[in-house]
């Protein structure tokens, strides 16, 4: 598959994804529990992952080592900017004087964060995948 059509179905990738959080975000579907709203983001921010890595295992035609190199390397990868995200909002949050927790004022800002995350954690599987494409 030639380079240009690659990152457009990449972009696609990343298009589907965003509208999908919003979606869930916007229709009540993440729970405002502790633990159950961050897991529902954190099952699509996964499900994205896995489809980033299948995806550049398919496209490359990668043998069976191959796909569990990809596939891991996504994941991996995207949680690992997680975490880089995670710090980030972590430094960022206690200075805007939110009136309690960032799911709880259900606000514009809980909608642009889930989608940086979002987007931080794609820039993390492609990044990893093109480190270890050169290794390859």
């Amino acid at each position: 598959m030639p380079r240009a059509t690659g990152t457009r179905l990449m972009k696609y990738i990343a298009t589907i994804a965003v509208i999908s959080i919003l979606l869930l975000q916007f229709f009540g579907a993440v729970p405002q529990s502790s633990v159950g709203g961050p897991m529902t983001l954190a099952l699509v921010f996964f499900a994205v992952a896995l489809a980033i890595g299948v995806y550049e295992a398919w496209t490359n035609k990668r043998s069976i080592l191959g796909w569990i190199v990809s596939i891991v390397t996504a994941v991996v990868g995207a949680f690992l900017a997680a975490e880089v995200g995670n710090l980030m909002m972590g430094l960022l949050l206690p200075h805007l004087n939110l009136n309690g927790s960032l799911a709880q004022t259900q606000g514009p800002l809980l909608y642009i964060v889930s989608v940086a995350m979002l987007l931080l954690m794609l820039l993390g599987s492609w990044i990893a995948l093109s480190f270890v494409e050169r290794w390859r």
